[in-house]
């Protein structure tokens, strides 16, 4: 199962290096609209470090884990407000399951954004338009991250996060809503 992972791994190899992204985000919740700049460095993991995201998050070792997209996220934010924001955390993509027009699978972090701690969330994959959607159930809010791939050295960045509902209603109400333009540096 899921034995040509190369399209994914290409959005991924285009990814490694160093990004600068200018974001705003809006704050529905409170009516305030807020932008910022981030600089972030992506670099591969070896196989001990995606064994040990595995590991942090209690899942089990694949056998195909060579292969599986692994990096190490590193990433400094300072808003126009002046605060600052750093944090380096560890990842991984497990591919479960593919059809004709997506891959999905579990993505999983050794520490999440919103709460400092392992996290397992889900991932779809789209090589038509090069999108990965990420889907993150937190505590209070459920984010949804899309990356568009454009070029090698361009990326556009959508962040929707909702209020977590209570189970099995629909995402509804909407908290933060954050758009950005992030290019590669050379």
């Amino acid at each position: 199962m899921l034995n040509d992972l190369s399209q994914f791994q290409q959005f991924f190899d285009c990814c490694v290096g160093k990004w600068v992204t200018e974001r705003s985000y809006h704050y529905l919740t409170h009516q305030e609209v807020e932008r910022s700049r981030t600089e972030f460095n992506i670099n591969p993991l070896d196989i001990d470090r995606k064994t040990q995201v595995l590991l942090d998050n209690k899942y089990p070792v694949p056998s195909n884990l060579e292969i599986l997209p692994g990096y190490s996220l590193s990433f400094y934010t300072i808003s126009e407000k002046g605060e600052e924001v750093s944090q380096q955390l560890n990842l991984l993509f497990v591919p479960t399951q593919e059809n004709a027009s997506f891959l999905e699978g579990d993505y999983l972090r050794d520490r999440a954004y919103e709460e400092a701690k392992p996290i397992i969330s889900h991932f779809r994959f789209d090589p038509k338009v090069r999108e990965l959607l990420m889907t993150t159930n937190y505590t209070r809010v459920v984010s949804v991250d899309s990356i568009t791939l454009i070029n090698p050295n361009l990326r556009i960045r959508k962040i929707l996060n909702y209020l977590r509902p209570p189970e099995g209603q629909p995402l509804e109400q909407v908290a933060l809503v954050g758009f950005g333009v992030e290019q590669k540096e050379h």
